[in-house]
């Protein structure tokens, strides 16, 4: 409708004279309009229990760009900030993750069953997240006990763990909510945790929905969520729309483990071609949804997509390993009860380390706590990475020419060849070994004493996975190679490592669509095997017709990440932690040289 104007038919008024017409005005406006409630929103995604800050000179994994970033003790510091900041602008605050806050932990976390990071997390003052899939590492009832406390009965640890290693504090519990929508019971069809909760600011409701990726169950091991279903994002939210309004509720917010990946991602707090399940998900949510927040890809983005309607909404993303925290800013009218989108912004945040920042010393102490437990362990020097007298590292990157080969990948597919605990009794020695790159989970680097701790081989491989020996024919090998095109992750690298064996492909490791399934990237007649275990003799092709002793990890194993053929091996015999089997290599080949990475070939 067409507002009236006051001033039609007033002429020939001054300034002053106009000044002084407020009675005219405020009679016909009514009493004022309550003002908007104002929310922050802090989130963060994928911290992976990072406790301790990482050398940013070193990995690329201890900044942003080129600001060191990070840290536990920081991550509380920048929060506190934030929080300060919202009540000084007179907004209410509310500290949010999506998924991935445990799993693929640090040793100094995950020799304890993460529960030093839950108690972290209680200290920083986080109130909800959705689980992830990294969350499901140790299986779902270990979720359960990280929501509810309690200890587990390990002993002294097996496999270097230890459930409350201080019997004078048992471990109490997240103090914030976990939730899974889209997680249920395959037998009841109920949530294994809640699907969401709602909270108030200034009288109004806002609702939280969590919940994971729906591929989670290809991408963990299979025991840990056996007699679980994970249904789809999309449906899962829209369904819960109506529900939520039937309780009052117009904000609606989703942390959602699933997300995008930018074109450039230097840019950290804006929206670079940013493309990707997370994104897809993102636009096809009921237009109800008014923010959301997203992680899994480890990557930063401050995107705003359009809803079903038509409407903008805000789709943001924290990088990983708490370098980030987005602030979310929204404004809640008293009248709809629902966020005004027009006003919402957000900005992803440096978590500064080496600017002045104070840590905080509750977060301190913490991480002192159980640096002292885990010393013996963590301490351990497994040997040196050649060239003596310098710093080294050994690099989990992929070769520059596109094969996907990387020289820590190498090692690692050496050490589980080399491990005598895959042998049956009266067996074969695994002539091939395959690993995949998710596994590896950082760069293996000396410390500044030029030694490989155990400490730092457990940031690569942290998975506590079993090396795992089975009979594949050549022909299921092959099958194995190309189904490193049809991953259940379009855009993904999921090239395996390899020992013992070398092939050519034909084409990108990276497709942007899924590839067509069965497809044949390998180039027929390059694949080369051992002709027996010793690795210095002459390799020879493949035999379709032959059988192979495989190795691979326990995840593997169960065909994860989408290689069902490993799934369908046979006389499988389980050996000892695939961490184990890189530590024991390690000091047997002291110092340990990398390898070339000549195994895979990219023609075009």
């Amino acid at each position: 409708m067409r507002r009236p104007n006051l001033l039609a038919g007033v002429v020939g008024l001054s300034a002053a004279s106009l000044l002084a017409l407020p009675a005219l005005s405020s009679a016909r406006s009514g009493p004022e309009a309550p003002a908007p409630v104002k929310l922050d929103i802090l989130a963060i995604n994928d911290f992976h229990g990072q406790l301790e800050k990482l050398d940013a000179a070193r990995t690329s994994s201890g900044r942003i760009n080129s600001t060191p970033a990070g840290g536990g003790e920081y991550l509380a510091t920048h929060l506190t900030r934030l929080r300060a900041e919202a009540a000084a602008k007179g907004a209410a605050s509310v500290t949010v993750a999506a998924g991935d806050l445990i799993g693929a932990t640090p040793l100094l976390s995950a020799a304890f069953h993460d529960e030093p990071t839950i108690e972290a997390l209680n200290l920083m003052g986080l109130q909800i997240t959705s689980v992830g899939n990294h969350e499901f590492d140790e299986g779902y009832s270990e979720i359960l006990r990280m929501q509810n406390g309690g200890c587990l009965p390990d002993g002294t640890g097996a496999n270097n763990q230890n459930s409350c290693p201080d019997p004078a504090a048992p471990f109490p519990g997240a103090s914030f909510s976990y939730l899974a929508a889209n997680v249920k019971y395959t037998a009841t069809g109920g949530t294994i945790l809640p699907a969401y909760t709602i909270k108030k600011y200034g009288g109004i409701k806002v609702a939280f929905i969590g919940m994971t990726l729906k591929e989670t169950p290809d991408i963990v091991t299979k025991s840990g969520v056996e007699g679980l279903t994970f249904t789809d994002e999309v449906q899962t939210v829209n369904a819960l729309v109506p529900v939520l309004r039937d309780q009052g509720v117009r904000s609606m917010v989703v942390l959602l483990h699933q997300g995008g990946v930018p074109s450039d991602p230097t840019k950290y707090d804006e929206c670079a071609g940013v493309v990707g399940p997370g994104v897809d998900i993102a636009k096809a949510l009921d237009p109800a949804i008014d923010v959301v927040i997203t992680g899994h890809t480890h990557q930063a983005y401050n995107c705003t997509v359009l809803d079903p309607a038509g409407n903008p909404r805000l789709l943001t993303s924290a990088s990983s390993l708490g370098r980030l925290v987005t602030r979310v800013s929204v404004e809640i009218s008293p009248k709809t009860r629902d966020i005004v989108r027009s006003t919402a912004v957000a900005k992803n945040n440096i978590v500064t380390n080496s600017d002045g920042t104070a840590p905080t010393p509750t977060i301190t102490a913490l991480i002192a706590k159980y640096r002292a437990f885990v010393a013996t362990i963590a301490n351990k020097v497994l040997g040196q990475i050649a060239p003596a007298g310098t710093t080294n590292a050994i690099t989990r990157t992929a070769d520059a020419d596109g094969s996907g080969d990387s020289p820590l990948g190498n090692l690692i597919a050496d050490a589980q060849r080399a491990d005598p605990t895959v042998i049956p009794p009266g067996g074969r020695a695994p002539q091939i070994v395959l690993m995949n790159p998710g596994g590896i989970r950082a760069d293996l680097l000396e410390d500044a004493s030029g030694n490989v701790t155990y400490a730092a081989a457990f940031n690569v491989q942290p998975f506590n996975n079993y090396v795992v020996s089975m009979d594949l024919t050549g022909a299921q090998v092959l099958a194995v190679l190309n189904q490193q095109w049809n991953n259940p992750t379009p855009g993904a690298n999921r090239v395996l490592q390899v020992s013992g064996l070398s092939y050519t492909f034909q084409g990108t490791l990276v497709t942007p669509v899924p590839a067509t399934p069965n497809s044949n990237h390998v180039v027929a007649g390059t694949v080369m095997v051992d002709s027996d275990v010793n690795p210095d003799t002459p390799m020879v092709p493949l035999d379709p017709a032959a059988t192979y002793r495989v190795a691979v990890n326990s995840f593997l194993s169960d065909g994860g990440d989408g290689f069902s053929v490993l799934a369908a091996g046979t006389n499988k015999y389980f050996g000892g932690l695939d961490i184990d089997s890189l530590a024991n290599y390690m000091t047997a080949n002291n110092p340990t040289t990398p390898t070339a990475t000549d195994r895979i070939t990219v023609v075009p």
